[in-house]
C-alpha cells in the first residue's frame, strides 16, 4: 500500500502571491523598525515615508532624466560587452592554439575588479559618460566571453568532425553545430552581465559623478535627504528586477526548441 506524499507547501502556494507576501512583510518590518525605536529615524526613514519620497521623485523630471541616463549607459555598455564577448569568445574557442595562448592573460584579467579603473577611466573621460561605459563594458565583457568560451568547449567533436568530412564551410560549420550549442551559454552570459552592467552603472555614477541615479543617490545622501536616498535606492532595485525578468523572458522564448528551455519545470 503506498501512501501519499504530503504536498510541497511552498510548491502548492502560489509563487506570485508568496513573493507579493514576502514583500508585504518587508515593508512591514521598514515601517514598523523605526517607529518603535529600534532604528533612528534619521537613518532609516519608515516604508510609508520612503513611498513619499518616491511619488515626489516621480514627479520631478530631473528623476526621469536620471533614470534615463543610467538606462542609456546600462545598455551602450551591455551591447558593446556582449558583441565584442561573443565575437571573441568564437574565434578564440574555435582556435585551440588560440585559446591555449590566451588562457592565461583570460585569467589574469578577468577577476580584477572593475571599481580599479575608476582612476583610469576619470583621468580618460572625467565624468562624462564614457567613464560609466569604460567600467561596465570591462565587467559585462567577461561574462559573456567566458561562457561563450563554456559553450564552444561543449560541442559535439563528432557533430563538429562529421560537418567537416561533409565539406561544411567555416561558416556553415558555426551556423549549424557550433552556434546551437553555444547559444545557451551566451544566453546565461548575457543574463549575468546585464546585472553587472546595472551594478557598475550605478557604481560609476555614484562615485565618479556621471549623470544617472548613482550620482542622485549621492546629491541625496550629501543633502541629508535620507528619504529620497532611500526611494532612490528602491528604484535601483526596481530596476534590476525588471531587467532580470526581461533577460529571463527573452532566454526562455528564444530558446524554446532548447532541451535545457524545454525540460525546465516551473516553480
Amino acid at each position: 500500500m503506498t501512501t501519499a506524499r504530503p504536498a510541497n507547501p511552498v510548491r502548492s502556494g502560489n509563487p506570485a502571491l508568496l513573493g507579493v507576501a514576502g514583500l508585504a512583510g518587508l515593508l512591514l518590518v521598514i515601517e514598523l523598525v523605526p517607529r518603535i525605536g529600534l532604528v533612528d529615524e534619521r537613518f532609516l526613514p519608515p516604508a510609508s515615508t520612503i513611498a513619499g519620497a518616491l511619488a515626489d521623485e516621480a514627479s520631478d523630471a530631473a528623476f526621469w532624466a536620471a533614470l534615463a541616463d543610467t538606462i542609456v549607459a546600462w545598455a551602450i555598455g551591455l551591447a558593446v560587452a556582449v558583441v565584442a564577448g561573443v565575437l571573441a569568445g568564437l574565434v578564440i574557442g574555435s582556435v585551440p592554439v588560440l585559446r591555449a595562448l590566451t588562457a592565461s592573460t583570460v585569467e589574469f584579467l578577468r577577476p580584477i575588479p572593475s571599481v580599479a579603473l575608476i582612476p583610469l577611466a576619470v583621468l580618460m573621460y572625467g565624468t562624462d559618460l564614457g567613464s560609466t561605459l569604460l567600467l561596465v563594458c570591462y565587467a559585462s565583457f567577461w561574462q559573456v566571453l567566458v561562457q561563450v568560451l563554456y559553450g564552444v568547449a561543449d560541442v559535439d567533436p563528432v557533430a563538429f568532425e562529421t560537418a567537416k568530412s561533409f565539406r561544411f564551410s567555416a561558416w556553415a560549420r558555426i551556423r549549424h553545430v557550433l552556434w546551437p550549442t553555444a547559444l545557451p551559454y551566451v544566453f546565461t552570459g548575457v543574463r549575468l552581465a546585464a546585472s553587472v552592467a546595472l551594478v557598475l552603472a550605478i557604481t560609476a555614477e555614484l562615485v565618479i559623478g556621471s549623470p544617472g541615479l548613482g550620482k542622485e543617490i549621492a546629491v541625496a545622501q550629501s543633502s541629508d535627504a535620507v528619504p529620497t536616498m532611500y526611494a532612490l535606492v528602491v528604484v535601483t532595485g526596481l530596476l534590476g528586477v525588471l531587467i532580470n525578468l526581461l533577460a529571463r523572458t527573452g532566454e526562455r522564448r528564444l530558446l524554446a526548441w532548447h532541451q535545457s528551455v524545454r525540460g525546465e519545470v516551473p516553480v
